[in-house]
């Protein structure tokens, strides 16, 4: 069965009724979604060494190695995951995907890792390295420095072992499990 509306201001209780559960069991696939999104970036390699995906899986086990807590790996993770769909505005991707589970420092380094990245080669494409600059008086500025200096800027090795996506599912469920700010957490917390 499914809601008669037309339009949702004409929606009923009874109809949300019907809505809700579904809306409940598609939202409890998302680390799915993720994880198949993610496997969109195997054998993508833009230009670089390596391909897409394991830059991301780089990146998240450089931070798992340092000690990096779960969410911060996520964040690790996902942070290049919006390049298929927003090439020019990949890091607003990742963190929108991320902003309702994560701390407001990590979605904010998501959100700002490619001006900072930046840092690393946009003098050689024209482009003002120092573009970071502009959140200097940020208190998220030296977090995601520091984020780009040990996980993404050194996450391009051919040489290292490849990786497996399996290794971080289990942290991927768990971040994408529980909501923390957003609409869902009413409705997951009842």
């Amino acid at each position: 069965m499914n809601a008669t509306f037309t339009k949702m201001s004409d929606s009923t209780a009874e109809d949300w009724q019907i809505i809700m559960p579904e809306q409940l069991a598609f939202f409890a696939k998302l680390p799915d979604r993720i994880l198949s999104h993610l496997e969109l970036l195997d054998g993508d390699y833009g230009g670089f060494a390596v391909d897409r995906l394991q830059h991301s899986l780089q990146t998240a086990h450089r931070a798992a190695e340092a000690g990096e807590d779960e969410e911060y790996i996520v964040c690790a993770l996902l942070h290049d995951i919006g390049d298929t769909l927003g090439s020019a505005n990949h890091a607003d991707v990742a963190a929108a995907i991320l902003q309702p589970f994560v701390s407001e420092e990590n979605h904010w380094m998501i959100k700002h890792h490619a001006i900072f990245q930046g840092y690393n080669f946009f003098h050689f494409i024209g482009a003002d390295r120092n573009m970071r600059d502009q959140f200097r008086d940020s208190d998220n500025f030296k977090r995601t420095a520091r984020f780009i200096a040990k996980y993404d800027d050194p996450s391009f090795d051919p040489k290292m072992p490849k990786l497996d996506l399996s290794l971080f599912e289990p942290m991927v469920r768990s971040v994408f499990s529980k909501p923390k700010n957003s609409m869902y957490k009413v409705l997951t917390d009842s």
